[in-house]
């Protein structure tokens, strides 16, 4: 063996770096973050660090493993979250609005024979699921009117949507997450415009709506105070006729040499004879019994 490294060393490295490459090759060092599919001729064999529901990642299942060199070969799958965007398109509501939505989906391969056998690899597995999310967003959305995206009734029509995808996806060895929209907008153009005016006559027909019950209940409180202060001054004023006849008094020369105190008075002039009934709170009063 040593006499023949002599004779022929470049053929000597020629074969022990072929041979280094095949030992390398045959045992493929496993990722923490990857799961593994071994194909033995297109068929697959066994499975290398599987996910498991409540794993961690970085649990034991990971490091080097071997193949046999040539007859077999690892399909490397992913076991982390991954995201799909869907293909904006556009969708149309109940209430007749086309609307452009742009949504994505996140997802975990849990069953990676499953997914080896239906899409062969990860890339294929996007390819698929992205027609499936923008038909079942499609499906959802044609269901619901365009305001309700717009309140807090959207995240329960990401759940449904969510849940149709999940179904389907099992069939591919994938678990749903989650499922967002990034935007949706109405098409640009007249449709806009007519859509923003639409909603701004409403926002304006609400808020005089709002205005037109706030009135009415300020009537009512205005009017329930007044009658409460009437009868208050009613009670009190039976008790002194004398001094009701005072207030009263005061408040018409108040008005009378002052104003009501919103619009500015005319300058006016008054002539009274001193023994008018009506200055008589000037004059002083006769105490009762004189």
């Amino acid at each position: 063996m040593t006499g023949f490294i002599r004779r022929r060393p470049l053929l000597s490295a020629i074969i022990a770096f072929v041979v280094l490459i095949v030992l390398l090759g045959s045992f493929p060092i496993v990722p923490e973050t990857k799961q593994a599919v071994v194909v033995r001729f297109g068929k697959p064999v066994r499975i290398l660090n599987r996910y498991e529901p409540g794993r961690p990642i970085g649990s034991p299942g990971a490091g080097i493993s071997w193949r046999i060199p040539f007859a077999e070969q690892v399909v490397w799958i992913d076991k982390r979250v991954q995201d799909v965007d869907m293909q904006r398109q556009q969708v149309l509501s109940t209430d007749q609005r086309r609307l452009q939505v742009d949504a994505f989906a996140r997802y975990r391969i849990v069953d990676p024979l499953l997914m080896y056998i239906r899409a062969g690899n990860e890339q294929q597995l996007t390819e698929q699921l992205r027609p499936i999310l923008g038909s079942e967003v499609r499906n959802e959305l044609g269901r619901v009117e365009f305001a309700s995206l717009l309140t807090p009734e959207r995240q329960g029509i990401m759940d449904d949507v969510k849940g149709s995808l999940n179904r389907i996806a099992r069939q591919y060895g994938v678990e749903v997450l989650d499922v967002r929209i990034k935007r949706t907008d109405l098409p640009d153009g007249a449709p806009l415009a007519s859509a923003f005016d639409r909603m701004r006559t409403a926002r304006e027909q609400e808020a005089r709506s709002i205005r037109a019950q706030g009135a009415k209940q300020a009537q009512i409180i205005r009017a329930q105070a007044d009658a409460d202060a009437a009868k208050t001054y009613a009670a009190s004023f039976g008790k002194d006729p004398q001094f009701y006849d005072f207030y009263r008094a005061m408040q018409s020369y108040l008005t009378t040499f002052v104003g009501d105190g919103q619009d500015k008075p005319a300058p006016t002039n008054i002539i009274l004879s001193p023994q008018n009934d009506y200055l008589k709170e000037f004059t002083g009063r006769t105490p009762p019994g004189k």
